[in-house]
């Protein structure tokens, strides 16, 4: 199976780091109908130690993917009014977890946001990592090396940009190819047998 790569690589990458940064990236965020959603946390290897507040906030408009450093001041703030706008569909994946973390950082009242474990089980697909929900619908792997770093450091490496920002984009990704009906569940080796009465049939689903 071969390793996703992530299109246009670095280039398609801006990391945000300050307010007026983050004003820049919201004015080409802002004209999206749908965004690809993701977070990073630097790991805590301790027994018993507190987990770290988010330090990477990833959206991506399919072109292009923002990596918004929520630890740098400002940062969060000038990012939340997109994270509360319904109209701006925002697709990533356990969503309730990355708010509930989110949160840790200041108030956040999230809205316009579509869960994509939730939308991948009308597609009878029960593997509901995104490793394997890629893998599934793309037969490609996305690769999991650069998970366990430091997503505080003073500079983020070339690799964890590109990681990052693979998250995010294989989200809407997903949502996209899903929505558009270009995967058949009942072609696929991964599909589950169900009962329906047609009120839930995957190839009905839209969203």
């Amino acid at each position: 199976m071969s390793v996703v790569e992530y299109p246009g690589g670095i280039g398609a990458v801006t990391v945000v780091d300050t307010p007026e940064k983050a004003k820049a990236a919201l004015a080409d965020l802002n004209k999206c109908t749908h965004i690809g959603f993701d977070t990073e946390t630097k790991p805590t290897f301790q027994r018993g130690a507190p987990q770290n507040k988010v330090a990477l906030l990833q959206l991506s408009s399919g072109a292009h993917c923002y990596l918004f450093r929520l630890n740098r001041e400002g940062v969060f703030n000038a990012v939340k009014p997109l994270l509360e706008n319904p109209k701006i569909i925002k697709v990533g994946l356990s969503v309730h977890d990355d708010f509930n973390a989110l949160r840790r950082r200041g108030e956040l009242n999230p809205a316009g946001f579509i869960d994509l474990q939730d939308y991948a089980r009308t597609f009878l697909i029960s593997d509901l990592s995104l490793q394997k929900v890629y893998a599934i619908v793309f037969g490609a792997r996305i690769s999991k090396s650069q998970r366990l770093t430091n997503w505080e450091a003073d500079r983020l490496t070339e690799a964890q940009q590109i990681y990052a920002s693979i998250d995010a984009w294989a989200c809407l990704k997903l949502y996209r190819y899903l929505r558009g009906g270009y995967f058949n569940p009942y072609e696929s080796p991964y599909a589950h047998p169900v009962e329906s009465n047609g009120e839930n049939d995957p190839m009905q689903a839209q969203a």
